[in-house]
Parts: structure tokens; C-alpha cells; sequence
């Protein structure tokens, strides 16, 4: 969603680097571009002037004349400022002192109320809490039943008393949901309440007689992401009607510029609690401000990374990996094994994404193929237990039966079990502390133009890659060699302007799936 606003602050801050002091003219053209980029992003005016003028106002200060690099404290003070403007700290979830908790959510048609509540539900239930669904969406068609198909995915409970449709009192139907919750032992009540198309006065009875009749420790407003500067006209007429708490943010992996999420927190002065960023149940989260800016400006976002990777892994299943790294036993099963755990982390895209500097590679990784991991496994699973155990053992006849057994080219076995002998190698000398090969300051890393044709002083010279000795043979298995990464190259893929990168290669990277 963010990805014009980071090109163009990207572009922004080109100007600023080598300088070792920042002039008017730089700050005030350094200003203008932020301000253009804000305002095409359809941030709302009033946050685009106040955002614009404490950056001029800072950048002027002793804080940048003073530092030994200006442009990086210009990116700092930017950086800071979106994190205010995005709330400022990460808001948390208000837990009743006697449960249930009741959370109302609240919102137009078509902003994703009934699948958030769900995704909430779930997200909760990761919490160790036991929440309960209330369908209190009596006016759009099928939103009962919507909210039970989704309730019974999320593996939570729905009070559905009434089959909806234009049937039954919603006042009733929510009163009568927490009472059911505090009879059954559910610590958090979720009601899902009807919206309309626009803000009417209906919308709004309906929404505040909900409110009274509940009293809800927490209202949260559901606003689309896409939708632009309407998203603050909308929460500002919610919050003068009904009154809410917070904001969650859905549709955050749309096409749209972002506006609303940069303008909601500034303008309502209600902060962004979740944020929603997928059609599965599992895509939504806590919306860190930190974080979010930090995406923005193309800096990553390691934390979210590591902590899906926390929740996802299996920490006795990865030291059991890490021990037969060591030891050489590490087979082709254990490969498949690791790069399952990465896929239940959910999108290759998404999780390359959160790398820093991953920006300039946009458009190779909207082009990322994320089926190359079925393939993968397709491969692997037509192999028998001995030669997945051994791949040494595949030779040319069991390789064309591999590749009828999956629907791949013999090219494409190969290539695998190639990559899984180089995947092995490369993460053994990191496992004994050898570092990573192609990485600066480590063994085996790109030594440039200067040492071309010699060999890194702390590698013994030994026999190179075993030939053919068929002419044809040894021809594909030179074609079929991965080149080694450009020097000043990130990952391995290609120059790090990004100008002769090829797509296709980006499915290579399962070699470093671990």
C-alpha cells in the first residue's frame, strides 16, 4: 500500500546524501518533495502542513547542523515524526477487570467487519483467551452465516440467535450475547453490528442503542484502508456519533496510497490498534507505529519477521536441524521439513518485504512465484526415504524417474539437488562459525575485480566441482552453476541497482530457506 509514498521519499532523501553540511535551499527543496509525496499519498492537508513544517522547524536545529552525517539525521527526524503522526506507541487491548470483556465493533458496509471479527477472534485466541462471536448483523444479507462459516474456521464459538436478513432486534441479540458469554465461561465478547453504505442516522441509533445496551470496555471502528481521505471524514463522524476507542485498518494489502492510515491517528486523535493485510484469517495484527514507519522508509521490519518466526518455528525441531548441520546428516527430509516451517509463516513476498532494502526490488518480488515451494516439495516426495536420506545415491536414470514422478524436467531435478548440496554447505560453515558465504567479512564472500582468478588467503586450494567427462554433460552442468553475486549486490541478485536483475532467479533463494 505504502509503496509510492516510499519510492518518492526514497527519491527525496537521494539529494541529501554526501552532503557534509544542509543548506536553506536543501531543507526547503527536501521539504517540498516530502510534502508532494505526502499529499499524492492522500494524506489528509492539515497533517501534510504540520508534518512538513516539524521537519523544516528540526532540520534547521542544532540536532542536524551538528551531526556528522546530515542526511541520515534528516531520515531520522522523518522517521520520527511518522511514528507520531501514526500514533506514536504501539495501544494494547483493555481486558475487563471481571470478565467477559466486550469488544463492539463498528463501521461502514463493506469495511471487513464481519471477517475482522473473526480475525480477531483468532488473533485472541493465539492470547490464550477464550472469545465468543456475536452476530448482531441482522441487516446484510447472509452476515449471520458469513460470521458462523468464519467463527467455525477460527475454531471459536457465534451466538447466532437470529438468522438475520432484515429478522430480529440487534439491541437484543448483543445484550443477550454477553450474558450467554458470562453464563458459558467466555472471557471476550465480540460483537459484530451492522453498517450501511454511507453515515445515516439509522446507522448511527442502531450503533449507539448497541453501545448503551452493552457497555462495551472497548469500541473499535473498522475503516477500508482504501478508501483515501474519506477514511477521516467516516471516523470522524463515527466518533461524533457513537464514540470508539480505536481504529483497525483493514485491507492494508490493497492498492491504495496509504492516506488513511497516515491521517486517521493525526486527525481523530484515536489511535490504530490492528491492522488487517490479507484475505486469511491469520493476516492481522497489532499495528506498531514504529514499525510501520520504519516500512515506509524502506528500513524493515526485522521485529515482525522474528516474531512470526518465533510463533512459527519449533525450537526443539530447529536444534535437532542445527545438530545435524554439524555432524553432515542434514538430508533432503530435513530440507523439505525447514522450508515447510518458512511456508507456514505465511507469504514469501510479504516476508521478503520486511527485509531492509528490499524496496528497489519491488517489482521482481510482485513477480515472486510463491508455488515454487510446491514444486519444490513435489520433487522431494517423488524421491524414495533412501535417496532422500542419500541424494548422492540420485544418478541420471533415478533422476528421470524423479521427474515423471513430480511433473518436472530433469533440469529441474537436478537443479534442486544441486542447490540442496550448496544450501548444506553454505549453512554448515555457518553453523561452525564460519559465516556466510558472499557476505562481507566472511569466508567465501565475492572478492571483486582486484582478486579475480586468485584464491581468499583463509580457503585451502582443493579440487574444484566434479565434470563430466561427456562434453555435452559437463556444457549443462556449467549453465546450470549459479553465478555469483555482483559485488555491492544485496542477496545475491544482481547489481544493487536492481537494473539487470531477472525475476526468474528470485525462486533461487529456497536455497537459504532454513
Amino acid at each position: 500500500m505504502f509503496a509510492t509514498l516510499s519510492d518518492r521519499l526514497s527519491e527525496s532523501f537521494k539529494s541529501l546524501r554526501g552532503k557534509g553540511r544542509l543548506s536553506e535551499a536543501d531543507i526547503d527543496a527536501t521539504a517540498r518533495e516530502i510534502r508532494l509525496a505526502l499529499l499524492e499519498a492522500d494524506v489528509a492537508l492539515p497533517v501534510v502542513k504540520d508534518f512538513v513544517e516539524a521537519i523544516k522547524e528540526r532540520a534547521r536545529g542544532e540536532e542536524v547542523s551538528g551531526a556528522l552525517n546530515p542526511a541520515q539525521q534528516v531520515i531520522k527526524i522523518v522517521n520520527e515524526e511518522l511514528i507520531g503522526i501514526l500514533g506514536g506507541e504501539t495501544r494494547r487491548l483493555r481486558f475487563a477487570k471481571n470478565p467477559p470483556t466486550v469488544i463492539m465493533l463498528a463501521g461502514l458496509q463493506g469495511a471487513g467487519k464481519t471477517t475482522l471479527a473473526a480475525k480477531l477472534a483468532l488473533w485472541l485466541k493465539g492470547q490464550d483467551k477464550s472469545p465468543m462471536l456475536v452476530a448482531a448483523d441482522l441487516q446484510r444479507p447472509n452476515a449471520v452465516q458469513q460470521l458462523q462459516v468464519n467463527g467455525e474456521r477460527a475454531g471459536v464459538t457465534v451466538f447466532a440467535p437470529e438468522p438475520g436478513n432484515g429478522v430480529g432486534d440487534p439491541i437484543a441479540v448483543a445484550r443477550a450475547g454477553v450474558e450467554e458469554a458470562r453464563r458459558t465461561l467466555h472471557d471476550v465478547v465480540i460483537i459484530d453490528t451492522a453498517g450501511r453504505l454511507g453515515i445515516d442516522e439509522e446507522l448511527m441509533s442502531q450503533a449507539a442503542g448497541i453501545r448503551d445496551a452493552v457497555d462495551p470496555d472497548e469500541v473499535l471502528f473498522v475503516v477500508d484502508a482504501m478508501i483515501g481521505q474519506d477514511a477521516v471524514n467516516t471516523a470522524q463522524a463515527f466518533l461524533d456519533g457513537v464514540g470508539y476507542d480505536g481504529v483497525v485498518l483493514t485491507k492494508l494489502d490493497g492498492d491504495a496510497r496509504g492516506g488513511a492510515a497516515l491521517s486517521i491517528a493525526k486527525m481523530t486523535g484515536k489511535p490504530v490498534m490492528f491492522a488487517s493485510n490479507g484475505e486469511k484469517l491469520t493476516d492481522f495484527d497489532l499495528f506498531h507505529p514504529d514499525r510501520m514507519a520504519s516500512r515506509i522508509l524502506d528500513m524493515g521490519d526485522l521485529l515482525t519477521l522474528i516474531e512470526q518466526a518465533e510463533k512459527t518455528f519449533d525450537a526443539e525441531q530447529a536444534a535437532k536441524a542445527a545438530s545435524k548441520l554439524q555432524t553432515g546428516d542434514f538430508t533432503l527430509d530435513d530440507f523439505l521439513e525447514q522450508m515447510q516451517q518458512v511456508r507456514k509463516m505465511g507469504s514469501l513476498t510479504k516476508m521478503l518485504g520486511m527485509l531492509p532494502g528490499m524496496g528497489q526490488f519491488r517489482d521482481q518480488l510482485d513477480n515472486f512465484d510463491e508455488r515454487e515451494i510446491d514444486r519444490i516439495q513435489a520433487i522431494i516426495q517423488s524421491m524414495t526415504p533412501g535417496e532422500r536420506a542419500n541424494p548422492k545415491s540420485i544418478d541420471g536414470s533415478r533422476r528421470s524417474r524423479i521427474a515423471k514422478g513430480s511433473g518436472r524436467s530433469v533440469s529441474d531435478v537436478n537443479q534442486l539437488v544441486d542447490r540442496f548440496f550448496e544450501a548444506r554447505k553454505m549453512m554448515q560453515q555457518m553453523a561452525r562459525g564460519g559465516g556466510m558465504p558472499g557476505m562481507p567479512g566472511s569466508p567465501g564472500m565475492a572478492l571483486g575485480k582486484k582478486a579475480k582468478g586468485r584464491q581468499a588467503p583463509q580457503q585451502k586450494k582443493g579440487k574444484g566441482a566434479r565434470r563430466s567427462g561427456n562434453p555435452a554433460k559437463a556444457a549443462q552442468q556449467a549453465s546450470e552453476q549459479p553465478a555469483a553475486a555482483a559485488p555491492g549486490s544485496a542477496f545475491g541478485l544482481g547489481q544493487a541497482d536492481g537494473a539487470d536483475f531477472d525475476p526468474n532467479n528470485l525462486p533461487d533463494l529456497s536455497q537459504y530457506l532454513k
